[in-house]
Order: C-alpha cells, then sequence, then structure tokens
C-alpha cells in the first residue's frame, strides 16, 4: 500500500530554494511567521553535502521548523520524515522531528505526541540523520500516534543550547505503510520465525513461535513444503498457502478453524487430511466434532481409524463427524479378503473356535460362513498364539471340525481396530460406497454408537457392521439405504443395511430400499420405529425374504409404526449352541401400527414368521395390534407362519398372545386371537363342535375358552328352553383347534364365543 501511488498524494514538502515563505518557525498554522525574512533563517544554494539547504541560527530554547502546507494523514496510513542535518558552528544543538496535528475541523488534536525521538549533533561538519514515523493506528515502531488527525504541519525542532549555526537539507517525507501492512492486516508469516519449507528441516518451533506472537492474528504458512518433526497446536486462525508433512504419530491441531477444509489446505492430500483431522478430533478437548465442510472426500483405501489415531485403542467421550461425502476410488485395495480355514467348534465354548488354521490370515471384522453358523456372525478378536477366534455370536449346529469361510469386507470407515468405542457420532454424511465396498465397520466394544440423517448409497455388500458389542444402545435414525442390487431378483441379494448383537438398539425413521435384509439384530430392548424398507423385485409372483431378523427368542422389542414392504419380520433362535429350549424361549415382541404390503407374491408369502432352530420352542408374550396387512395384484393365504425347517413350535405351551384389532386386505385366511365368534348349532345335540376356522394364529390350537353367550334362547328337542350351563371340552380335532361344548341333554341354538390359542394367565 502507496498512497502517493494509489491517491496522488503530495507528501514531501518543497525545496528550501523554492522559497522560504512557506516554511514556519511557529506551528506552521496560517500567520504564522515564516523564515523569509526573518533574520536568523536563509536559503543556502550549496554546500558540500546538501545540494541545497535552510541555515539557522539556534535562538531560541526550542527552535521549530514547520511545513505551512497540509500534509494529509489517511487512516492506515503511515509516513516517515526523514529530515538530515549538521552543525557549522556555535554550540552543538540536538534535533528531532516536530510537527503539529490538526483535526478535520482546521483546529489542533490535542492529547497526541508530536515530537520523535531526539538525536544530538556531537560535531562541526557531522551529518546528522534524524526521522520518526506518523501514523494513525497504535503499533510498534510508530513514534507519533495521530488518532483522528486529518493533516499535519510537519518539520523539526531544534533543542539544546543555544548559538549554533545548523544548516537541514530538504525535508523528505514518504508512505510506510508497506511496513506495517501485514500487522495491519492481522498477518504473521511462519518464515519470519525461521521456517524454511524445504520439506526436510523441521518447521515445528517455527511454527510454534508464530502463534505464540499472533496475539489474535492469522498466521501464514506461505508457499513451500513445512516438515514438523513434532505434533504443533495453533491457537491462532491459520491459513495455508504451503502444505506441511509429519510423522503419523503426531498431531497437528487447530483450536480457532478445525474443520476439515484446513486439513485439506494444510497437507494437500484429501485422504491423509482426513486422518489427520480425526487424529486430532480424539486427541483435542476444545471440540467435539469434525466438520466436514460439505466437502466430498475420495478415498484409495478403507480408513483405518485406529491407524490414523495411532496413540489410542478406546475411546468414549462424545465425538462427531457431520457434513460431508466420503466415497472409493476403485482399486484393488477394496477387494475383500477371502480365507478358507479348518476349525472346532464346541458349543461349551459358545463363541470361540479352536485349533483354527491360517489364522495369522484371519481379520477380526470377518464374516463367518459355514455349516451351522446362523446370520451375521463375525470375527470379533484373534488370538494367535492360542489358534483360537471369538465370535460375536454363538453358532447353532457347528459342533466338530469342518471348513469356514471368513469373509473380509472392506468399509470407508473401519473402527474395528479400536477395542473400544463410545459415544461417537455420524451426522449428515454420505457414504457414497458406489458398489465398490460397505460403509462401515464398528469397534468390537462399545456404546452408543449414533447415526444421524446419513445416507448410504449402494454398499457393495454392507451398510453398517457390528462385529461384537459395539453396538450397544446404537441408533440409526433418519438415514436412507439405496440398494446396489435393486436390479436383480430378491434371492439373489447379499446385502443388507446393518446387523446388531447387543441391547437397547434404536432404528427409527429410515428408509431402505432392494436389500436382501434391512437388519439382523441380537440382542433385546431394541426399538425398530417408523421406518420404511422395501426388499421387492420385479419378478412376477417373486420370491421374497425376511427384512428384519431378529434372532433372540426373547428380544423385549418394539416394532411399531414401520412400513414393511415385500418382506417380512422373521423371528428366530439361529444365533444359539444349544438351540433346544432350556429356558426362555420366544417372547416379548411387540408388532403394532405398521403397515404390511405385498405386490404380486406367491401365495405362501406370510410378514411374520418364526423359525425355531430347535426343538420344545413356544411364544411366551406376542403382541400384534393395530397393523394393516394388505396385497396387491393376488392375494396371500394368510399373515403368520411357523418356519418348521429345523423344527415346530409346542402350541400346548403357547401364553400371552394377542393378535387383534389388525386389517386385513388381499388376505385370504384373517388371524386373531383371541378369536370371537358365533357357532350356530341348527339340530338339537348334547355335543357342539365348534371349528375355529384357521383363525388361530400359527395353527393354534383351540386351547382356551374366555367366553360362552347364548344368543336368544337355548331350546331342546321339544322347543323348551333349556336353562343349564354347558362345558367345555378344548383342542380338538385332527388339529386342535376345534372345542367341543358339552350340554346335559341334545339342545340347538345360537353361542358367541371367545377362543385363544394360549394360555393368557
Amino acid at each position: 500500500m502507496n498512497k502517493v501511488i494509489t491517491d496522488g498524494l503530495v507528501l514531501t514538502p518543497p525545496p528550501f530554494a523554492d522559497g522560504l515563505d512557506v516554511w514556519s518557525s511557529g506551528d506552521g498554522t496560517p500567520g504564522s511567521d515564516t523564515y523569509d525574512g526573518s533574520g536568523n533563517g536563509a536559503s543556502v544554494p550549496a554546500d558540500q553535502d546538501f545540494s541545497g539547504c535552510l541555515e539557522i541560527v539556534k535562538t531560541q530554547s526550542v527552535t521549530k521548523l514547520r511545513y505551512m502546507g497540509e500534509t494529509t494523514l489517511l487512516p492506515g496510513c503511515y509516513l516517515r520524515v526523514t529530515a538530515r542535518v549538521k552543525c557549522v558552528a556555535g554550540a552543538l544543538p540536538d534535533v528531532r522531528i516536530a510537527a503539529w496535528a490538526g483535526n478535520a475541523g482546521g483546529g489542533q488534536l490535542n492529547g497526541v505526541v508530536n515530537v520523535g525521538p531526539s538525536v544530538s549533533i556531537n560535531g562541526y561538519g557531522e551529518v546528522v540523520e534524524v526521522s520518526a514515523i506518523i501514523g494513525t493506528g497504535q503499533r510498534n515502531g510508530v513514534d507519533m500516534v495521530w488518532t483522528n488527525a486529518n493533516y499535519g504541519h510537519i518539520g523539526l525542532d531544534l533543542t539544546g543550547p543555544n548559538g549554533g549555526v545548523v544548516r537541514i537539507d530538504d525535508l523528505v517525507i514518504e508512505d510506510v505503510t508497506g511496513a506495517f501492512l501485514r500487522d495491519m492486516l492481522g498477518i504473521v508469516d511462519v518464515r519470519d520465525y525461521g521456517a524454511i519449507g524445504d520439506g526436510v528441516t523441521d518447521d515445528s518451533a517455527a511454527f510454534e513461535q508464530a502463534d505464540s506472537d499472533a496475539d489474535g492474528r492469522e498466521v501464514l504458512v506461505t508457499a513451500g513444503t513445512y516438515f514438523l518433526g513434532g505434533s504443533v497446536t495453533f491457537q491462532s486462525q491459520v491459513r495455508f498457502e504451503g502444505t506441511v508433512t509429519m510423522g503419523e504419530e503426531h498431531r497437528l491441531i487447530f483450536q480457532k478453524n478445525f474443520d476439515f477444509p484446513t486439513y485439506v489446505d494444510a497437507f494437500g492430500d484429501e485422504e491423509l487430511a482426513f486422518k489427520k483431522a480425526f487424529q486430532a478430533l480424539l486427541n483435542f478437548s476444545d471440540h467435539e466434532s469434525l466438520d466436514l465442510g460439505g466437502r466430498r472426500i475420495s478415498l484409495s483405501e478403507p480408513i483405518d481409524m485406529q491407524a490414523a489415531v495411532n496413540n489410542r485403542t478406546s475411546f468414549a467421550t462424545r465425538r462427531a463427524i457431520r457434513n460431508g461425502q466420503l466415497q472409493p476410488i476403485a482399486g484393488p485395495a477394496w477387494d475383500d479378503d477371502v480365507v478358507v480355514a479348518q476349525a472346532t467348534y464346541n458349543a461349551a465354548s459358545s463363541v470361540r473356535l479352536s485349533n483354527v488354521a491360517d489364522i495369522a490370515a484371519i481379520q477380526v471384522g470377518s464374516l463367518v460362513t459355514g455349516n451351522g453358523v446362523g446370520r451375521e456372525v463375525y470375527v470379533r478378536s484373534v488370538d494367535i498364539a492360542a489358534s483360537q477366534i471369538t465370535l460375536s455370536q454363538q453358532l447353532f449346529d457347528a459342533e466338530g471340525t469342518q471348513e469356514f469361510t471368513f469373509t473380509r469386507f472392506k468399509y470407508l470407515l473401519d473402527f474395528s481396530g479400536f477395542e473400544k468405542i463410545s459415544d461417537f457420532v455420524l451426522d449428515q454424511v454420505e457414504l457414497r460406497c458406489d458398489g465398490i465396498c460397505s460403509a462401515i465397520l464398528l469397534a468390537p466394544q462399545g456404546l452408543l454408537f449414533q447415526i444421524h440423517d446419513c445416507q448410504f448409497n449402494r454398499p457393495k455388500d454392507r451398510g453398517v457392521s457390528s462385529p461384537g458389542d459395539g453396538c450397544q444402545g446404537m441408533v440409526i435414525d433418519r438415514c436412507k439405504f439405496e440398494s446396489d442390487e435393486s436390479s436383480i431378483p430378491t434371492q439373489l441379494r447379499k446385502s443388507l443395511c446393518y446387523n446388531s448383537n447387543a441391547n437397547d438398539v434404536k432404528i427409527r425413521n429410515n428408509r431402505s430400499a432392494r436389500f436382501r435384509h434391512f437388519g439382523v439384530m441380537n440382542g433385546g430392548q431394541n426399538i425398530i420405529a417408523n421406518n420404511h424398507w422395501f426388499n421387492g423385485d420385479d419378478q412376477s409372483a417373486g420370491v421374497r425374504l425376511g427384512g428384519l431378523i431378529l434372532t433372540k427368542p426373547n428380544c423385549a422389542s418394539t416394532v411399531i409404526g414401520n412400513y414393511i414392504d415385500n418382506n417380512f419380520i422373521e423371528w428366530t433362535d439361529e444365533h444359539d449352541s444349544t438351540p433346544n429350549v432350556s429356558g426362555y424361549s420366544f417372547g416379548g415382541l411387540s408388532i403394532t401400527g405398521n403397515v404390511f404390503l405385498a405386490i404380486d407374491v406367491q401365495a405362501s408369502y406370510r410378514w411374520i414368521v418364526i423359525k425355531p432352530y430347535g426343538v420344545g420352542h413356544y411364544i411366551n408374550g406376542l403382541n400384534v395390534q393395530g397393523n394393516i396387512f394388505r396385497t396387491f395384484s393376488g392375494t396371500i393365504e394368510r399373515v403368520e407362519m411357523i418356519d418348521t425347517t429345523y423344527a415346530d413350535l409346542d402350541q400346548n405351551r403357547m401364553r400371552n398372545i394377542v393378535f387383534e384389532g389388525n386389517a386385513f386386505n388381499g388376505v385370504d385366511q384373517p388371524t386373531r386371537n383371541p378369536h370371537i365368534d358365533v357357532h350356530v348349532q341348527n339340530s338339537p345335540d348334547a355335543t357342539w363342535t365348534v371349528d375355529t376356522e384357521k383363525y388361530l394364529p400359527f395353527g393354534g390350537h383351540a386351547r382356551t375358552i374366555d367366553a360362552l353367550v347364548p344368543i336368544f334362547a337355548v331350546r331342546n328337542a321339544a322347543n323348551d328352553v333349556v336353562f343349564a350351563n354347558p362345558y367345555v371340552s378344548p383342542s380338538q380335532g385332527a388339529d386342535d383347534d376345534e372345542f367341543r361344548i358339552i350340554w346335559p341333554e341334545p339342545v340347538m341354538g345360537q353361542v358367541r364365543f371367545s377362543v385363544r390359542m394360549d394360555n393368557p394367565a
């Protein structure tokens, strides 16, 4: 900045040779005395040191020289006044730059410094240079701070003893605002503190010193590559024109502008920047979240989140990553790792595989498949020395030694290197898997992993995988899952949105389209609410699979307010190493207020399927109320069934089942429990056989008759009214779905009855 250039200001006064009538011996204000004809000042046209000068005889204690012209002083402008002086005779005086400050009204600006540093003249003929800087701001190096000044009458003072003859060269006034520009713009450059920027020299000390001296100003990292040999924390705002390099173990922390765009500027590489930003997030207490700034981050390989942090294996303080997009760059780094290895399973050690061959090649987070292995069983930990693997779930029928397949999917965000992660949040992040990779792999342990308002775009295999109990209390809320397999038939798909193994999981307000499964859930006290999951296809009379898979028999869970579209709820015990009932059986499930829809499906299709993997199971606590069951393009036989592939349920132990208040459209056989209806007996008989007509759910037996209420009078063969009370005989007929009303004599009439397939007590 130079006002002489930009604003056309004329700063330097005219030379003395042009006349002394503009040079005052007073303050320089209009009307003050001048050196023109004053008798103690004269112009000297030639001098051996000065081309032209003013000669003054010092006669007063402070002999003044002021230019009577108004030198303009603009806000943000800094002027340096320079004078060269020598004494040729008499007493040797002192000299200083001095001036009179004027305000906008033409009056003197009071309360400001009007003189600069004083310099002594120590010998005759010695040329002494004196200078001072005048400016409007209080900055280092400014001698005369004139805040609110508009102009000045600038010159110098001679002080000290009188009688000296002094010659003064022409005054020079120049704009030196540029010297203060960096300070004025609030910038501190790391190079001013010794940073080299050659990519080799350790510049960390220079960075720290620049930040320490910034005092509210912005630290500028100018062009270059700066090696940081240690961790660096910026307490000031920082801006990068150059980039930095540092070891994985070292941290770069920004207290004022902690966000992903700053890390990209710092490291010049999105992938590395994300790792370093996450490292700082878990090692810095002043920020709870990392804002990705709406940026798309392209990843060449899965992000090992624990390796990025390096110094932590667990973390349990709330942290969040929000507002951005992650996507893979296609390449072999995303290919599944598959190991087929022999191992031994013993139900007594229900979550362990022993004598595992090739164990060093098997990774934590691998999906385990094989004979007797249920869905979504993962490797939780690997003990190479003991040749043992800990599993996320028990195996229902895998006793002995066999070959298992361990498939390690690749995830954009892989937390499995942590032992435990709790209170972590992903918010408004798009995980654009593009059919190349999966999205999120949780840590083996942890609480309250939360995923809000995120989009899972075409995960190749999985949206969210839990290889252990890191899903305890997990929340997936207001997310969208888009399948990479939407164009293929349902039964050929392999991808799913999420799985969970622990308790208290909340799955709410999500939308999922055309996966093999929406979710596979073990654990209890889960809430699945207000979601829409659609798993259909374009096949005529297509095959439909379970959308929500519940694998804990006594699940104590609620499925409420969902739109369950072209798939069903499947309830199993496939994650039990001793699946034959030995304690709690199926129970604790509430299915209420949902909309069940199916389009162009087979008549054998069902919406609620219970599949026991062991014998002796029954239902103790099931509430199916207020749901809407509806088909388009054809009808189905009924809405519920028991899948007897492995075993049936014990109908004689059914308890506490409520199946009522539901609406059925396109369903041949509605279902209810209790079943309330009217039996009409047209001919006298002492034994009335009442058929429940398949209304009782799950092929239930007519076990409990709650009520019998005659409609009109019950009459005998003589048409006389009979007032006797009958008794009942439940569970009759070939399928035990009939009951008998037994009278003391043959009678006829109508009876309203309420019959149950369970014992409600």
